[in-house]
């Protein structure tokens, strides 16, 4: 992508402005040309979908409001069913193979014919509940007056705070004065101290559950009122919008030696025996790698894809 021959320090991943919705918009693009306008990253990031023309008939069909909840061996070996419900309706497609690349632990409640031991590791993989809180600003004055960009806060509601990176792709620019609306970032990840981690992400899952939309204003005033009110800074002048993105199934689990054995003595990963194919149903998604990050994701797409060629 041109990074290397950029001089200078340079950041280890590349972000864009609305994270990996821009990733998912270039793989439609590519599937579907017609449904995305533009050539590539450059002019993507503020490109509208044509959602009408994501279903039509052609070698690449998405279906969206579509919520599978079966995925079988048909009795002929050579053909998957996949049942799923649209408009409150049941729904049935038929493939020669089919990839799950959703969330392990429900892949067993998807395929209950899968054999118990794949069923238990798919179990393991107990998704990070996290919350992304997006505040915009009337103005950045605060911070630049404090002359601080990003601030961790252990202990506090949000234990994350920090201005957007300013990314510059194609048409899109991100504010450069002080003067100008920008929106905060601020994470939280809810737990249970104390816990072994796959019950404290339960745990924070309950917690997230039950967390109304006021405990999030609240402690977001609170916070930047505490960080930034030597700079200038006013909530009920300052804060514009606030957007709290809730994901109760956030990040894939990631082994530790604290808390997974295996993890030290070289034992068969969880992971490994999750992800084996069933027959023509091949096991995707970052769960299936144990690690949070998109190109984990690409790469056991990858792999499953692969499987499914090699036993076509």
């Amino acid at each position: 992508m041109g990074l290397a021959a950029r001089p200078g320090p340079r950041s280890p991943f590349l972000h864009f402005p609305d994270g990996n919705a821009t990733i998912a918009r270039l793989l439609v693009q590519r599937l579907i040309p017609r449904a995305v306008p533009g050539r590539g990253a450059d002019d993507v990031a503020v490109a509208r979908v044509d959602y009408a023309r994501l279903d039509r008939p052609g070698p690449a069909r998405l279906r969206l409001e579509s919520t599978v909840v079966r995925a079988r061996q048909a009795s002929e070996a050579a053909r998957v069913e996949v049942d799923y419900v649209r408009s409150g309706r049941l729904q049935r497609v038929r493939a020669r193979n089919c990839v799950l690349a959703c969330w392990s632990s429900v892949i067993p409640l998807l395929c209950p014919e899968l054999p118990e031991a794949q069923r238990e590791a798919l179990a393991y993989a107990t998704k990070v509940p996290i919350v992304y809180t997006n505040v915009v600003l009337r103005s950045w004055r605060s911070f630049h007056a404090l002359r601080v960009s990003q601030a961790h806060c252990p202990g506090s509601f949000h234990t994350s705070v920090g201005l957007d990176l300013p990314v510059r792709v194609g048409s899109y620019r991100p504010p450069r004065r002080p003067e100008e609306p920008i929106v905060v970032q601020m994470m939280r990840t809810p737990c249970r101290p104390g816990l072994p981690a796959r019950e404290q992400h339960r745990a924070g899952r309950q917690e997230l559950f039950t967390t109304t939309f006021d405990t999030f204003e609240h402690n977001v005033r609170g916070q930047l009122t505490r960080m930034l009110g030597a700079g200038g800074f006013d909530a009920t002048r300052d804060i514009l919008a606030l957007t709290v993105n809730r994901w109760p199934h956030g990040y894939a689990y990631q082994y530790s030696s604290l808390w997974d054995p295996f993890w030290i003595d070289g034992g068969p990963l969880p992971c490994v025996a999750a992800r084996q194919p069933f027959g023509r149903i091949a096991i995707a998604n970052a769960d299936a790698a144990a690690y949070a990050y998109t190109d984990a994701a690409i790469d056991q797409a990858h792999r499953a894809v692969g499987e499914l060629v090699r036993r076509t």
